[in-house]
């Protein structure tokens, strides 16, 4: 088994964090390297694409295994199952104060997976980070709003 495991502080309250991160129809203004489409819902199917700076990754219609207040997971594979296998998932944590932790990973099983993450684990990692700083930008700038909307 194959992992890989990224987190972000993000100076929002968890119930913010989950919102924009559920929000998929939003993911064009605030995230250039992934397109989600489909329901952040148990049993659902997504379309999980590439966005513009995604360079030629593949598309996946993974299955959610899990979507509640605090974690969205789903499981897709490449072609057929048991050729590259992920199963991703993202966590939301809240760290009080109105601040809380993502935590996005993945863990890849298959015939395929070690070979497909020595060729592109490290651009697939760095993907991972680039859309938890967008995902905490977009976070801060929502609460932000909602603090200055109630002053």
């Amino acid at each position: 088994m194959h992992s890989i495991h990224t987190s972000i502080d993000i100076d929002a309250p968890a119930e913010t964090v989950w919102e924009v991160l559920t929000d998929f129809e939003q993911y064009p203004e605030w995230n250039g390297h992934t397109r989600i489409t489909g329901t952040a819902a148990e049993g659902e199917r997504l379309t999980v694409a590439p966005g513009p700076d995604g360079e030629r990754m593949p598309t996946f219609k993974p299955r959610v295994l899990r979507a509640d207040e605090g974690e969205l997971a789903w499981l897709g594979h490449l072609w057929v199952r048991g050729l590259f296998d992920g199963e991703h998932s993202f966590v939301v944590e809240d760290l009080g104060r109105g601040e809380s932790r993502l935590v996005q990973s993945e863990a890849f099983s298959g015939v395929l997976a070690g070979v497909l993450l020595r060729r592109y684990g490290a651009r697939t990692e760095a993907t991972f980070e680039a859309v938890n700083a967008a995902l905490k930008e977009r976070a801060e700038a929502l609460a932000a709003e909602t603090t200055a909307a109630a002053a």
